[in-house]
């Protein structure tokens, strides 16, 4: 999203790391393809866990490898325009908030796109303008694609799902330093029903990261056991 406020610290860094280190193990495998093949993680998260901060600092040390990266981040597909978005919600008393809200078959399109290395255009929310402006990308060029939003990890065609287990309650100060919605009453009506979508994602996670931005495998017996440096 374009506008959009990161406040990366060491812990994301940190965790970063982590997922790295469990991105280039799995990139290396015989199911997922030859080493420099095209590759998708997915990470979810509440609002103001630190999906665009990890997924950023993730992209850092992507790019410092020279795997080309490229991030999507989810917010980008929503069904209704950011300026009719709120009225929506409203009317229907916060029913329609959760994972119907966004044009799922869009974001799959494009990362078949990815996968299939074509130059096509993605949108992307101006959260200054509230525009919905249309970015054109060369797929090409990209060897990771790393896809950022709350319900992220229920995206077709994920190789590694990251899970950040911190709720709303927990992240309110996040959310307030960066304002990228009124923390008025409407917004907390959103906060607690995304919270409840969100939550049901979390066994579909090949890594979790816990409330100190530890990063383990829930099945290390099944994998590889990651853990923060």
């Amino acid at each position: 999203m374009l506008g959009d406020v990161l406040l990366i610290n060491d812990q994301h860094k940190s965790a970063a790391k982590a997922i790295l280190e469990r991105l280039l193990a799995d990139m290396k495998q015989p199911e997922s393809g030859q080493a420099g093949s095209k590759f998708v993680v997915a990470i979810s998260g509440e609002s103001g866990a630190g999906k665009s901060e990890i997924s950023h600092s993730l992209a850092i040390l992507l790019k410092a490898l020279n795997i080309r990266v490229k991030i999507l981040h989810t917010d980008n597909y929503y069904r209704v325009h950011p300026l009719e978005r709120r009225e929506h919600r409203i009317s229907s008393n916060y029913e329609v908030v959760g994972v119907d809200e966004y044009d799922w078959d869009t974001l799959h399109q494009n990362i078949e796109d990815f996968r299939n290395n074509r130059r096509v255009t993605v949108p992307c929310i101006d959260i200054i303008t509230d525009d919905v402006d249309q970015l054109v990308t060369d797929f090409s060029k990209i060897q990771v694609l790393v896809i950022d939003g709350l319900y992220a990890i229920r995206t077709e065609g994920v190789d590694l799902r990251v899970f950040i287990d911190l709720t709303y309650h927990e992240t309110k100060l996040s959310q307030l330093l960066r304002c990228k919605e009124p923390t008025d009453g409407y917004r907390w009506s959103v906060l607690e029903r995304e919270h409840h979508h969100v939550r049901s994602l979390m066994p579909l996670a090949d890594l979790h990261v816990d409330k100190n931005y530890q990063v383990f495998d829930p099945k290390p017996q099944q994998g590889i056991h990651v853990k923060t440096p």
